[in-house]
């Protein structure tokens, strides 16, 4: 099993348990400059500003004209007074003018996005960054995610508690409009007691995937990570090429995994589909759907007795697969169109409407007129999750979930030759929003199931049962429900 498949299952098995430890690797596709970068860019303008010639070396220069090594504070002090000049001249090294903005630089990468998705989806909770800028928290706001942010050791006592956030970003070195932000290596060799407590908590409690950070330069975060002994869950380094040879010592301190990778982007879009692919598949224990049939088989044997508790289990279940359906991923109608986008999100309706669609073909099969109007009911609920806005070709899918419960329930009804299950549900009046109704019959795609004029022979009495359905439905149906 390769390194990136150990780590996709295990950020799938164990929701919010990894934390993410991301480095200026991250943000460099996105033309951010890295915090020394930044000093190295101030003390030019600071020499451009007496006249005088820095270059080769910036950093020697400041060292020799003023006795120390440049730092981001100092720096911004000489060249602005009041705070707001400060953030003008920080704003464009970390915000994009007009012109980097038709570029797309300076906003969230396809790293950031896919991180903010697997926090949407309560993968990961807790992101630990060296990184200034913002895009992370961009990201996640646009995913309707509003994260707490740490940037300073001061912000530590008043957060919420770490198991009760949605999402929290620990800005280690500082945010780009604070002066208090930590770059020169005397001010990476140690963090304040509060932030070093706050670290040791994270790397004890959580498992840790770093990604565009080379361990070189930080000593004090390095030293955060040595200090803990405890191995609860793996860490994962992901990196271009090998690792150097602090990175290498401390994914030995901590029994790590070397991920390599081509670059962010890449590394955390994969694992953001490995994870959606791993959860499509991992549908609900074999168990809860049979002992939804067994319940639903006892229900209609007695209809009289059990009318409600009948009316409960359909409607629990029609309402927890229609709440599924509302998730950020499914109602995204504006994904990108390939093979393995649809068949990722046909496998999660499948997998979702698994129960249900089990609990439509005994219905269909044995259930009386008023079971039958609770499936009624749920094909209302489903056809009303849908979204009219994006794609029309991802808002003609939202009807994968109403058709194969709609398929299931006359699947069930075609071993019994019962029309008027199937005429219930095809003639079921369905409505969005407030939309006029349609029939479920014009709703629900029929390419799925009707064959030349297989459809006249359906309502003759279907003499043969599987003249009808398309054979890889009957087969998948067939199958999973008999």
């Amino acid at each position: 099993m390769t390194p990136d498949i150990t780590m996709s299952f295990a950020v799938q098995s164990n929701p919010g348990v990894y934390a993410l430890l991301l480095g200026s690797g991250i943000s460099r596709a996105a033309g951010i400059p890295t915090g020394w970068e930044v000093v190295l860019d101030l003390v030019r303008k600071l020499a451009a500003a007496q006249d005088a010639d820095c270059e080769p070396d910036p950093a020697l220069w400041y060292e020799q004209t003023y006795g120390t090594q440049p730092g981001y504070s100092q720096l911004l002090d000489a060249l602005a007074k009041t705070p707001s000049e400060r953030q003008q001249i920080l704003r464009a090294y970390f915000e994009p003018n007009g012109e980097e903005q038709q570029e797309g630089l300076k906003a969230p990468t396809k790293a950031h996005r896919a991180i903010a998705k697997l926090v949407a989806k309560g993968y990961i909770r807790v992101i630990l960054t060296t990184n200034f800028d913002r895009l992370m928290e961009r990201a996640l706001e646009d995913e309707g995610i509003a994260p707490v942010v740490i940037s300073h050791a001061d912000q530590i006592q008043g957060a919420v508690p770490l198991p009760h956030m949605r999402c929290c970003v620990v800005k280690l070195h500082g945010d780009y409009l604070d002066t208090r932000i930590l770059n020169t290596p005397e001010e990476l060799a140690s963090y304040d007691d509060r932030f070093n407590d706050y670290l040791s908590r994270v790397f004890d409690e959580f498992g840790l995937i770093a990604c565009g950070w080379s361990a070189e330069w930080d000593d004090a975060l390095r030293g955060s990570i040595e200090r803990i002994t405890n191995r609860r869950y793996t860490t994962f380094f992901a990196a271009v090429g090998t690792l150097g040879d602090r990175a290498s010592a401390l994914m030995k301190h901590r029994s790590g995994i070397h991920v390599p990778i081509s670059n962010a982007d890449a590394f955390f879009e994969n694992l953001q589909t490995k994870v959606e692919a791993i959860e499509a598949f991992s549908q609900r224990h074999p168990l809860s759907t049979k002992a939804a049939v067994a319940a639903c088989k006892r229900f209609l044997s007695d209809p009289n007795i059990y009318r409600i508790r009948l009316a409960d289990l359909v409607n629990d279940e029609a309402r927890r697969v229609s709440e599924e359906l509302k998730s950020a991923e499914l109602a995204n109608t504006s994904e990108a169109i390939t093979s393995e986008t649809v068949t990722t999100r046909v496998q999660r309706y499948d997998a979702m409407c698994a129960t249900l669609c089990a609990l439509a073909f005994q219905i269909g099969r044995w259930g009386d007129r008023e079971s039958i109007e609770y499936l009624a009911e749920a094909q209302k609920r489903l056809y009303a999750t849908q979204t009219k806005q994006g794609s029309t070709f991802w808002i003609a899918y939202q009807g994968y979930p109403v058709s194969v419960i709609s398929y299931a329930a006359m699947l069930g009804a075609s071993l019994q030759e019962r029309i008027d299950v199937v005429g219930a549900l095809l003639t079921n009046e369905l409505e969005y929003s407030h939309d006029e109704t349609t029939l479920a019959i014009e709703a629900i795609p029929p390419f799925f199931w009707l064959e030349n004029e297989s459809w006249g022979k359906y309502l003759e009495g279907m003499n043969d049962k599987k003249a009808p359905l398309n054979e890889w439905l009957f087969k998948k149906l067939y199958g999973d429900f008999h």
